[in-house]
């Protein structure tokens, strides 16, 4: 008998089941604050920026992947299964990825940490959400919100404690890191997935009355029957949703997996203070290829080929001073990408919570309008902005839109589609999220590598005509329930 079946069981609480599910995604959403380990994962392995993102992309595709199918198949394997198998997935990623970087095996690391842990990702992220959405049929967007808030606040907990912490107490030891954190999920996910269960069959709140059935037109009732699932992921109404979702995550995704980079890059170009370390940076990879290079090559008889010695690099040896000077601005550089990363999620988080309960009051697709439309205008202002508070400031606001994207949605397809489809739904137009995830770390990686001079401009303009379209295509949606015609009846 599977979880789902509790009424027979007494009624859990149902706050019990919103904080755990919540807390849930607080460990799940460590992942985005990838971006805290771009930097280091590059420069200790000698991988370039798209290889990097490549772990990222892949986590977000199969978290978008495995939700789809958790959701279809939530309602047989229930709630409690699917919390835990995604925390137990997700802890197992982290230690296949700290295997990955010991081996410096990039295709271990894609698929330990991206496919085994995005895995996870998925299943751990659909199942509290769609769960807590049915204790909670009079607080739908409030709650819904509330619960992925955890997911947005959880780079926050591992930009200024988990990885900082580990990162110290390892010197800095990345393979040694991750394995750390495999451990740690392991023992926080699992028992919290563990009080993630359905409510009894039939369950109304205490004080709550459901609204009528809905009709249509020709004023006869919708009922709420399960077609086969091409019916609605095939319509137009669900693609249309499906690529405002994309739009929204593809945008601000090339945000969070590098507004580490961004900050760091826009203080080394505008500030003579920290555009030393460009300098010294050259200096320093001009000095491993000095020690790389061999002094001279004897031939067998003794004589020297001074072809070699002409060959070498003429860079001075770096100064200890310089060393030491160097160390000191990127750990400064870090520090200030991992505030930001910090700050950025709680509005990340705060947004998954204010405009899910906002949209219980405009309505679901004008909060999509509002949040999409307005970011078009906040990309094309970063492009112009040179002073780092303003900057992080913008990207505030971006994440508070960002989370606002995954605190509406899960409302707009319970009020569309109705509570019997919303796990089915719902997880299926999380793929959007695994293209997104894709989409937006290789556009802004790819820029990087292709266009270093440029590339925070173009990665700007390139997130703001995403948006675009995302907002035209929101102008032809509506609230409306989603209708499948009843077959004529004969007398």
């Amino acid at each position: 008998m599977t979880d789902q079946n509790v009424s027979s069981q007494p009624v859990t609480n149902r706050w019990v089941v919103a904080i755990m599910g919540t807390l849930l995604q607080l460990c799940l959403g460590t992942v985005y604050a990838w971006s805290y380990f771009q930097k280091p994962l590059c420069e200790t392995y000698g991988w370039s920026n798209t290889q990097v993102a490549w772990a990222f992309s892949t986590a977000i595709c199969f978290l978008g992947l495995a939700a789809a199918w958790g959701g279809i198949n939530l309602a047989k394997i229930g709630p409690k299964k699917l919390a835990m198998g995604g925390g137990f997935l997700f802890g197992v990623g982290y230690l296949l990825g700290a295997l990955a970087l010991h081996t410096q095996s990039l295709v271990l690391l894609y698929v330990g940490y991206g496919m085994i842990g995005g895995s996870g990702l998925g299943l751990g992220y659909v199942t509290p959400v769609a769960t807590a959405a049915k204790w909670f049929p009079d607080k739908k967007g409030f709650i819904t919100g509330m619960v992925i808030m955890g997911f947005g606040l959880g780079a926050l907990l591992m930009s200024k404690f988990f990885a900082p912490i580990l990162m110290d107490y390892t010197n800095k030891n990345l393979v040694q890191v991750f394995a750390y954190l495999g451990v740690i999920f392991l023992i926080l996910t699992i028992p919290i997935g563990s009080f993630i269960v359905n409510p009894p069959a039939g369950y109304v709140p205490a004080g709550y009355t459901p609204p009528p059935a809905a009709v249509n037109a020709s004023g006869e009732t919708i009922e709420e029957v399960i077609h086969p699932t091409m019916t609605y992921i095939a319509s137009g109404k669900f693609l249309m949703m499906w690529l405002i979702f994309f739009c929204n995550i593809t945008a601000g995704i090339i945000l969070i997996g590098f507004q580490s980079p961004l900050l760091q890059d826009l203080y080394i170009k505008n500030y003579p203070e920290y555009s030393e370390v460009k300098i010294l940076r050259e200096k320093e990879k001009q000095e491993k290829l000095l020690s790389a290079t061999p002094i001279a090559n004897t031939t067998a008889q003794g004589a020297s080929d001074t072809s070699v010695v002409a060959a070498q690099p003429t860079a001075q040896p770096m100064t200890q001073e310089e060393k030491d000077r160097l160390a000191n601005l990127v750990k400064t550089l870090a520090a200030f990408g991992a505030t930001l990363i910090g700050i950025t999620s709680l509005f990340n988080g705060i947004g998954r919570f204010f405009w899910g309960g906002l949209s219980d009051k405009i309505g679901r697709i004008q909060a999509f309008r509002a949040l999409m439309g307005t970011q078009v205008f906040v990309f094309i202002a970063l492009v112009y902005v040179n002073n780092p508070w303003l900057f992080g400031l913008l990207f505030c606001y971006i994440l508070l839109c960002y989370g606002g994207g995954f605190g509406t949605m899960p409302s707009f397809v319970l009020d569309v589609y109705g509570a019997k489809l919303m796990a089915t739904v719902y997880g299926v137009i999380l793929t959007a999220w695994s293209m997104g995830g894709i989409a937006g770390p290789q556009v802004a990686a790819l820029i990087k590598d292709k266009f270093p001079a440029n590339a925070t401009e173009y990665t700007f303009y390139a997130a703001s005509a995403i948006l675009a379209i995302g907002f035209l295509v929101s102008l032809t949606l509506s609230n409306e329930k989603f209708a499948i015609a009843k077959p004529a009846t004969t007398a």
